[in-house]
């Protein structure tokens, strides 16, 4: 059984600055089953077809909150509340997991200092090895696709070179050997393919972000996909925040 793993960030990975109002930089991966990705799939286009009849739009968790581009369609309030209803009920109702990697980058650069190693690979690193030990207990007899969003040539190749380490050494947790039998593969894609997994995780890293920002704010949007968040045992496994 195929399984892919979507990821999308939230925040600037950059330790040059800080930004007050958003001081975190998050990676969010979706870990979903080929068949259930399928079903999610055709109920965004579904989505689109029904607001704006045309599954090309790009939905982008920015422009929706900022009303901008396609999205100014929200001005309408009576279309805004019906993309709302049918996006809260994809999100909340489709089968797949969220294992998500925080850095609180003042925080991290006070305990490591700004030449530690890449923010974006340590996020990568764990996100990766969660997805594996989710797999390991959900269906071990299965292959992981990781699906990531272009960024440039330089930044990718440092990723997929990243990427390549993680194969050959493991984790801190997992050995190469506990992570070969999964056939991992490590793809780009563009933005504009319109890949309605890397909307989705699009979709819910920024409300994670806000929600290990602003813990005791009101955040509707975490408490829709909360329960996906990836737990084992009981316990949530899915999210880690450094230092």
């Amino acid at each position: 059984m195929k399984y892919f793993l979507f990821l999308d960030e939230s925040g600037d990975h950059g330790l040059a600055k800080f930004d007050p109002d958003f001081p975190v930089f998050l990676l969010c991966g979706v870990l979903i089953k080929e068949d259930e990705y399928e079903i999610i799939r055709q109920n965004i286009n579904n989505l689109k077809h029904s607001i704006w009849d045309n599954k090309e739009v790009i939905i982008h968790s920015r422009d929706i909150r900022k009303c901008e581009k396609e999205f100014q369609k929200l001005f309408n309030l009576e279309l805004k509340k019906i993309f709302y209803e049918e996006i809260n009920t994809i999100v909340a109702t489709s089968n797949y997991n969220i294992i998500a990697s925080a850095i609180q980058k003042e925080k991290f650069v006070q305990k490591f200092g700004k030449l530690q190693d890449d923010i974006y690979e340590i996020a990568l690193s764990f996100v990766i090895e969660q997805a594996i030990v989710a797999l390991q207990k959900i269906n071990p007899q299965s292959e992981l696709a990781i699906i990531i969003e272009r960024r440039g040539k330089k930044e990718d190749k440092q990723l997929d070179d990243h990427f390549q380490k993680i194969q050959g050494a493991g984790t801190g947790i997992l050995s190469a050997e506990q992570i070969k039998p999964f056939n991992l593969s490590f793809t780009f894609r563009n933005k504009k393919e319109n890949i309605n997994g890397l909307q989705l995780a699009d979709l819910v890293a920024y409300p994670i972000a806000r929600y290990i920002i602003e813990p005791n704010r009101a955040n509707p949007a975490f408490e829709v996909f909360e329960s996906k968040i990836f737990k084992a045992g009981g316990e949530v496994e899915g999210v880690r925040i450094y230092p």
